[in-house]
Formats: C-alpha cells, sequence, structure tokens
C-alpha cells in the first residue's frame, strides 16, 4: 500500500521482454531447427529409394542435418554483441545538456530584477533555506552536494555571501513537508527570533494560485488578479527562454499556506551541449523519434526541446513517420518512431485521456510536459500499442516500470539508482544522451553483422544440402562422407562467420528506417538470395564432382567436390560483407575476415596435402590441373556476385 509498493506490484506485474534481436533469433532457430530436420528425413527415404547403402544414408542424412544448422551461432552473436560493447566503451561522447544548472534570472511581481540587489538577497536566501542541499566547506572552497536545481538555488545565494550552513544555524528550521510530485512543492518552516517563518518553493503555477499576498516593498500586501496574471505572464515568458522557473513564496507567524505572500521568481539554465543538437538530427535521420518526458513548464520544456531540434523551431512538434522511438526523460528519451509528431501534451491533459485515446495521440507528441511518474507506464505502452519499438532511459525508482514495460531499458550508470538499474536492459556508463545514438548505430552494426553471419551460413549450407540432394537424386553415390561434411561444416562456420562481426558500419547506416517490429531475419528479400547463392555454390560444386567422376574416379570426384564446397564459401563470404562492390568497400579491409580466411584456407589445403590427414578425411593428392579447376570454380562466386551487384546498382 505505499508508494514504493506500488512501484513494486507495477515492475512486477510487466514480467519484462525479450529484444526485438532476442525475437527474431529464436524465431530464426525455430526455422532452421525444423528445416533440419525435415532435411534429414527426406534426404534419408530419397537414399532408400534410390537404393543407397542404409547404413551410409543414416550418417550422411545426420550429417547433413548437422551442417545444416549454424551451431556454432551463438557463440558468434555473443562475439559480434561482446565486440560492439567494446567500441560503444571507447566512444567519448557529450550529455544532454552541459550539467551546470545555473541561476541567470529573477523576477518579483513588478518583472526583472538585479542579480545583485536586495531583492535578490532576500529572494536567494528563502530559496536557499527551503532547500536540502548540503554546503560543506573545505578550507576556502565549498562544495554543494544535493539535487542540480536545489544546488544551483544555494550557489547563486553563495555568489551574494549568504552561506547555507550560517542561515540555517539563524534560522533553524523546525518543521518540514518534503517535495511531491504531485503537489509540486516544497514546505519548510524555520525559527526566528520574534516567531516562525514558512517558506514554499515550487511550480509557479501552482504557487500563484497558494499566494493571496505579494511582497513589495519589504511588506506583504493584497494580491489583486492583474498582479497574479502578470506573475503568471512572466514565468511564460521565462520558461519560452527554456529557463526552468522556480517560484518562492513565505509566510509568518506560521499561517496557512493559502496566506502565502509571493516573494519571486527564480529562472535557471542548463544549458544543451552543441554536439546533442547533431546526435537528434542523426535520431532523426535513422527514424528514431526522440520524445522528451520532463516535469518542466510546456514552454520550458518546448523552447528546450527545440534548441536541441526534438521540436522543430516556430513549430509545436516535430518528428518524421517510422517504426522506432527514444523516450528521453527530462533527461529522459524515449526511441518511438518517426510520425507526424506536432504536439506538446501535459500531464494534466494526460490524465484526462483514455489509453485508446493516448495511443492514438501519442505518435503525434514529441514533448510531455508537468508528467508525474505514473504517466510514464502508460506512454511507452502507448507507444508499443501503436506499433512502434520503444526504448526508454531513467534514472530514478519511478522510472523502474516504464523502463521495465519497454522494449529496451537504458539505466544511467552514474545517476542512476539500483532499482532503476536492476529493471533495465542495459546500464548507460556515462549517462550520455550522444552515447545512446551511438549505442543505436553500433546495435545496427551489429545486428547487420549478425544478418551476414546468418546470410553466409545458410548460404553455404543450402549449397552443401543441394550438392548432396541433386548427385543423389540423379543416381550418383553422396559426392561427400560424413566426416568431409562435418569438417567443412567446422572450417566453414566457424572463423570466416566471426570474422563478419569485425564489419564496418555501411556509410549510410544511420539514414535508412528503423526495422520495423514484424520483420524477421530473412525479410527484405534475404531468403530469396540466399537459395539463389545456395543454388550457385551447389551448382559449381556438383560441376566438380561430375568432371572428377568423368576423368578421375569417385574417390578424386569426392575430393574435388570436397575442396570446391570448403573453398567456394571461404570465397563466398567476402561477398557478403556489403551489398557494395569489393572494389568499392576495399578486398582487404577487414583484416580479422583476411586472416580467418587465409587459416582456413591453409587448413583445408593442409587437409588435402599431407598424407596423414588425407587418410583421416579420405581424400587425394591433386595434381596441377585438378588444384587448376578446384580454385576455378572455387572462385567464380566472387565474380557472379559483382555481376549481381553491378545490375542491382543500375536497377536502383
Amino acid at each position: 500500500d505505499t508508494e514504493v509498493g506500488h512501484i513494486a506490484t507495477m515492475i512486477l506485474n510487466d514480467g519484462g521482454k525479450d529484444t526485438p534481436l532476442q525475437k527474431r533469433l529464436a524465431q530464426t532457430s525455430k526455422i532452421l531447427g525444423l528445416l533440419s530436420l525435415g532435411i534429414c528425413v527426406v534426404m534419408f527415404f530419397v537414399g532408400l529409394w534410390k537404393e543407397q547403402p542404409l547404413f551410409e544414408m543414416f550418417m550422411t542424412s545426420v550429417s547433413l542435418a548437422v551442417a545444416a544448422i549454424p551451431e556454432g551461432l551463438p557463440a558468434i552473436v555473443t562475439i559480434m554483441l561482446s565486440l560492439g560493447v567494446q567500441r560503444i566503451c571507447s566512444d567519448k561522447t557529450g550529455t544532454l545538456t552541459q550539467n551546470r544548472m545555473t541561476v541567470t534570472e529573477l523576477a518579483s511581481a513588478r518583472g526583472r530584477e538585479r542579480p545583485d540587489g536586495s531583492f535578490a538577497r532576500q529572494l536567494l536566501a528563502c530559496a536557499a533555506l527551503c532547500n536540502d542541499t548540503v554546503l560543506r566547506r573545505d578550507g576556502k572552497r565549498s562544495v554543494l552536494l544535493g539535487e542540480p536545481t536545489e544546488k544551483a538555488l544555494v550557489a547563486a545565494a553563495l555568489s551574494l555571501g549568504l552561506f547555507k550552513d550560517e542561515l540555517e544555524r539563524k534560522y533553524p528550521r523546525i518543521r518540514e513537508i518534503p517535495f511531491d510530485s504531485t503537489a509540486k512543492r516544497m514546505t519548510t518552516v524555520h525559527r526566528l527570533p520574534e516567531g516562525t517563518v514558512r517558506i514554499v518553493k515550487g511550480a509557479p503555477d501552482i504557487l500563484a494560485g497558494l499566494c493571496g499576498r505579494v511582497w513589495q516593498g519589504g511588506r506583504a500586501e493584497a494580491m489583486s488578479e492583474s498582479t497574479r496574471r502578470r506573475i503568471l505572464r512572466e514565468n511564460e515568458d521565462m520558461a519560452k527562454e527554456g529557463l526552468r522557473v522556480i517560484a518562492v513564496g513565505a509566510e509568518r507567524e506560521g499561517a496557512a499556506e493559502r496566506g502565502l505572500a509571493f516573494v519571486g521568481l527564480v529562472g535557471m539554465m542548463d544549458p544543451p551541449r552543441p554536439e546533442v543538437r547533431e546526435a537528434v538530427h542523426t535520431c532523426k535521420s535513422a527514424g528514431i523519434r526522440p520524445v522528451m518526458i520532463t516535469g518542466d513548464h510546456p514552454a520550458t520544456a518546448a523552447a528546450i526541446a527545440r534548441q536541441l531540434g526534438i521540436l522543430d523551431a516556430g513549430q509545436n512538434g516535430g518528428g518524421r513517420d517510422g517504426k522506432q522511438g527514444l523516450v528521453l526523460k527530462a533527461a529522459s528519451l524515449s526511441l518511438a518512431g518517426k510520425s507526424a509528431a506536432s504536439a506538446v501534451l501535459t500531464g494534466q491533459q494526460l490524465e484526462a485521456m483514455s489509453q485508446e485515446a493516448l495511443v492514438r495521440t501519442a505518435p503525434a507528441v514529441s514533448v510531455y510536459a508537468r508528467v508525474s511518474p505514473e504517466h510514464k507506464v502508460r506512454i511507452v505502452k502507448a507507444l508499443q500499442t501503436a506499433g512502434q519499438v520503444v526504448a526508454m532511459t531513467g534514472d530514478g525508482v519511478n522510472d523502474a516500470p516504464a523502463l521495465k514495460a519497454a522494449d529496451i531499458g537504458c539505466a544511467m550508470g552514474r545517476g542512476g539508482t539500483d532499482v532503476a538499474k536492476n529493471s533495465a536492459d542495459m546500464i548507460l556508463t556515462d549517462d550520455n544522451f550522444a552515447t545512446i545514438v551511438a549505442a543505436v548505430k553500433e546495435g545496427r552494426v551489429i545486428y547487420d553483422n549478425i544478418r551476414k553471419s546468418i546470410h553466409f551460413l545458410l548460404s553455404s549450407n543450402i549449397g552443401e544440402i543441394l550438392t548432396i540432394f541433386t548427385a543423389i537424386v540423379l543416381g550418383h553415390a553422396s559426392p561427400l562422407l560424413p566426416v568431409q561434411l562435418l569438417w567443412m561444416n567446422l572450417v566453414t562456420d566457424s572463423l570466416p562467420a566471426i570474422a563478419l562481426g569485425a564489419e564496418d558500419a555501411d556509410e549510410a547506416i544511420m539514414e535508412r528506417p528503423p526495422i520495423a517490429r514484424e520483420k524477421g531475419i530473412f525479410s527484405d528479400g534475404l531468403a530469396v538470395q540466399m537459395l539463389i547463392e545456395g543454388v550457385a555454390i551447389g551448382a559449381l560444386a556438383l560441376n566438380a564432382y561430375l568432371i572428377g567422376a568423368r576423368f578421375y574416379g569417385l574417390a578424386m570426384a569426392r575430393t574435388m567436390t570436397f575442396s570446391v564446397l570448403s573453398l567456394s564459401q571461404l570465397f563466398h563470404v567476402f561477398n557478403v560483407r556489403s551489398e557494395r562492390s569489393l572494389f568499392h568497400i576495399g578486398w582487404f579491409s577487414n583484416r580479422r575476415l583476411t586472416a580467418s580466411f587465409l587459416i582456413c584456407l591453409a587448413l583445408q589445403v593442409g587437409v588435402v596435402c599431407i598424407p596423414s590427414l588425407a587418410a583421416v578425411f579420405q581424400v587425394q593428392s591433386m595434381d596441377m590441373a585438378q588444384w587448376g579447376i578446384v580454385f576455378g570454380l572455387s572462385f567464380a562466386p566472387i565474380p557472379m556476385a559483382e555481376l549481381q551487384k553491378l545490375a542491382n546498382r543500375k536497377k536502383e
């Protein structure tokens, strides 16, 4: 029944979700498992139909089923993720703001005031007293410990020679009502020589309604409606300048809060870092819509959002159409997709909406202002229901349910609570927004490289399956022995596939739209492409088998098939690196791939040329003419792929 208990219930009830990558890999594994079982059964009965020896067909079928499954994929994915994390951690980037909240403007009921006059001393003394920041002195140096907004108020008072510890000794705190996100204010009561004083600081629109009087010239006067409107207008003007505005009120002799006297407004600025605007622009180019969620005034939120590029200048919103988004929580973002975003929504408006209405509205909202913690889960779930992939950043206990509900929860590593970190999928160690954008880019590189590995492994495996299946259907003996199949699986499914994880990002990787939630790994024509390439590899290997069988006998035919299938796959790995030509990206630009190719090439040639290994794998030594045929057929996938890439470029 407590607030913490309520949050814990929300976390437990959510249950968490797999990431999009986990879902796609699980789906891929299921498909491959069923296909391998089907291949094993079909191959076995086709062999029996063609009167192949029972035991030989059993061993061949099982070996082929093993070869059809890229069992190294879990290790490959783990290594690729590790490489990606290593690259992210070494990339130093900027924070969303400079993390230097500073008081820049002061205002009374009359308007803007000097930052160093008697009014400033009175206002900042009250703001420093109604404050939980701790001031520690180390010789001539003062250290402030506390929340950034409160520290800024104490620092401003300090600049006028008002030390918080001295103020508290002179006016000790005897009672307090801590800040509440619903009430949006904090109250402290202090003892004076002649009685007590109640000081309240909080949201100006809230305090303006609580104050019945106003400090004018050192004394409290009744507040007229015109004065109240002038205060609210000043608050609006300061908010439009991108300032976070705090109002301060005071009342002597322990009067009720509604008898408060309005003291003044304090405007603070935490300047955005210049590089963050570029990071937001990169997000938009990548089809990712940053969404700001903040407790600030709507005008303040909109002004900061425009400075960062989250809202377009002169508009009440911004964004483009898409399927992915980043929820940014006052330093907090939601990865929500490009949509025709054009609105700032307040917590009060959100509270009045049904969840169905929010689902319809959320894709058009770039900024949520005056939002309470309980609204965050509603926002995340509304975006998900609208078909968008949502990442949520956060640091507090109140953020934990939204972090867990999001597709990707990202907790702040420096300022984040343990509850937030434990609820998140990943922890951002430097609390920098631009690092999130770098992580998105790295995530796309990792996903692309995992897809390339699957592309390489399955197109190669399809070639193996078709070679054996076609030969048996045509009435020939199996072109490969089980031990040869397993060796080939070991050589081609290991180092080259892992080395694809070191492939650099495509030049336009952050200019393409995100992957829709419903798309699988084999989408966008990958399944057809793998089949075509598998058929090509299988045809080349079958040619080697037929040439060998006609001119050199069955043992040499198997040796040549074994070599062509292995080597053609090693050459084929270069084709999978990019949809662009090898002449454009550089043949040897991925040094790890080049090294893995040379190692596997040496292993394959060694199996054929070293007599003791040749005996184990039942292969024969080949002469120069036979090696020439093998290498000619094995290299063929590269010019074939280059011609296909050229045709695709002309088509585009």
